[in-house]
């Protein structure tokens, strides 16, 4: 299925894998590259020689194009805004943040930016500032989340602009995807549904949480400081939302969950911890390798869209 995206990135599937902090490192990245989608290192709050030392090791795994999701809140995000260009990554993808200033010098040096956005305001100003496609990211993503559906938001987002779009969340199969094609989106990017991937080092206590949520599992925290963010309800969000609707302080809320997303993904801590996922989780029921994702997300993405 060949798309603007799929020519931009130079890969055969119009697939990216989510930048997800401490998820999203060189072995998962990798083998969605080598399954012919485009994998990302989530650089999130990582110190620059940390995110080039798992650029080189993604490198050590493949030969196919991946990128970098950057952080642009991270206290390391100017150091690696250049890490990036140094290693000749190609393409960028950036959150919690805009990416204007960096822009010029990512393009000059042949890196694709592909920003991730949750309005047509915003598009356009990407659009504007030289970005090569934007991520339209809907609220039913697993994580940081916009205040507009995906449904809602890819549509006048592809209408707003003219650079490829690429839909996000709450996406997990081929008739997702085939849905958001239909919506004018040129490629999906996928989050939840990598996690339970085999490559994926999420610990097995995180996966098993996805591979058994329901529909309504998820909850969004932090609604009232305007930091909201999705993830799978335990004892932590429970503690999270009875402090916020005593009004807490956002530095008090934060400090709950200090740690708290590495526990999950490291160790396992699936009660305490912050076990990020998006709606979609209920949907996902089996571990697989990324190349029988790839495929099996194409094949029936495929079957749709010929019936069309």
């Amino acid at each position: 299925m060949k798309t603007r995206i799929t020519e931009l990135l130079e890969i055969k599937y119009p697939i990216i894998q989510g930048g997800m902090a401490w998820v999203a490192e060189h072995h998962l990245a990798a083998a969605v590259s080598q399954a012919g989608g485009f994998g990302l290192i989530g650089a999130a709050n990582a110190p620059a020689e940390v995110v080039r030392e798992e650029i080189r090791k993604a490198r050590e795994l493949t030969d196919q194009p991946f990128g970098v999701n950057i952080m642009l809140l991270s206290p390391h995000a100017e150091e690696v805004a250049q890490v990036v260009i140094e290693e000749h990554v190609q393409a960028v993808t950036t959150g919690a943040g805009n990416p204007e200033k960096y822009i010029g010098r990512w393009k000059e040096a042949g890196i694709k930016v592909i920003p991730v956005i949750a309005s047509v305001a915003l598009a356009r100003r990407m659009e504007r500032c030289g970005a090569d496609a934007v991520v339209a990211e809907g609220m039913e993503s697993g994580g940081h989340i916009g205040s507009l559906t995906t449904m809602t938001l890819v549509p006048q987002v592809v209408d707003a602009v003219n650079i490829p779009v690429i839909a996000a969340g709450g996406i997990g199969d081929g008739r997702g995807f085939a849905a958001v094609r239909m919506l004018g989106a040129e490629a999906v990017q996928m989050g939840t549904r990598f996690v339970v991937a085999k490559e994926s080092i999420v610990h097995a206590n995180y996966k098993e949480r996805i591979l058994k949520a329901k529909d309504i599992d998820t909850e969004v925290t932090g609604q009232s400081h305007g930091h909201p963010v999705r993830g799978l309800r335990n004892q932590m969000t429970r503690e999270y939302t009875r402090l916020e609707k005593g009004g807490a302080t956002f530095e008090e809320l934060e400090y709950l969950t200090l740690g708290a997303l590495r526990r999950a993904v490291m160790e396992g801590d699936v009660k305490n911890g912050t076990v990020m996922a998006g709606q979609i989780a209920g949907l996902i029921s089996k571990e697989q390798s990324c190349q029988e994702m790839l495929e099996e997300i194409m094949k029936e993405a495929e079957q749709l869209l010929c019936q069309k």
